[in-house]
């Protein structure tokens, strides 16, 4: 018994890593935000990213979460690189800000990093971009275990096949419209890295959704898929 305990105490964080494509009216398929929020190439003030509900600001005001890197890389395609661990100390978050105009970039970056062999899980957050046309999957299929989460409309419809044909294992896609808040993520993962069941997850997702929606908890759950 003291040995199971020293070996969870000291057990690596679960490596996540999060593609956010910033919303931009001018180059994504959606029904337009108002500009100060939908400028893909202002991270501090956009949706997805540096608002309240963004990643960002999610993330940064969280109590459970602490920022333990903070980086700006070569790649100009990225505006900025975040890690946090959570207070618990079973998952290191490395999150991504892309500019909005290469979200399809950014698809293709998420998809890569699935099937990479280097997380434990990925998740995408954003607009939709396979509703815009098609983006080509990667040849490879996953190099070992990986779970998904897809916080964008619809997502279910979109990307579980695409998934399954890449050998990763969905926890998290969505069966709506709907608004793809980094307060989902910010709950669910702690819930995942217990390991938390399908449910438990959809779940934890579903009482965040309808917190910040102010909507029933069952309505709020019906975004997101049951799964497997």
């Amino acid at each position: 018994m003291f040995l199971l305990l020293v070996h969870s105490a000291w057990a690596a964080p679960k490596k996540v890593a999060v593609f956010v494509a910033l919303c931009d009216n001018a180059s994504q398929g959606i029904q337009p935000v108002p500009k100060a929020i939908g400028d893909g190439d202002q991270p501090e003030s956009n949706l997805y990213w540096g608002c309240t509900e963004g990643f960002g600001g999610c993330f940064r005001t969280s109590k459970a979460w602490k920022l333990k890197k903070k980086e700006i890389p070569d790649d100009k395609r990225i505006f900025e690189r975040v890690v946090y661990l959570n207070d618990a100390g079973t998952v290191e978050v490395t999150a991504e800000a892309w500019r909005g105009s290469e979200i399809k970039a950014c698809l293709a970056a998420f998809e890569s990093a699935l099937v990479s062999g280097n997380h434990d899980l990925c998740a995408y957050i954003g607009h939709n971009v396979l509703m815009d046309g098609p983006v080509d999957p990667p040849a490879a299929k996953a190099e070992k275990a990986c779970d998904a989460i897809i916080l964008c409309c619809m997502s279910e419809s979109y990307f579980k096949d695409r998934l399954a044909k890449l050998g990763v294992r969905p926890v998290m896609l969505t069966t709506q419209l709907m608004y793809p808040g980094a307060f989902i993520l910010r709950d669910a993962l702690p819930v995942w890295a217990k390991p938390g069941s399908f449910e438990e997850i959809r779940a934890a997702a579903g009482a965040a959704y309808a917190r910040n929606q102010k909507i029933s908890l069952k309505a709020a759950k019906g975004v997101f898929a049951v799964l497997p």
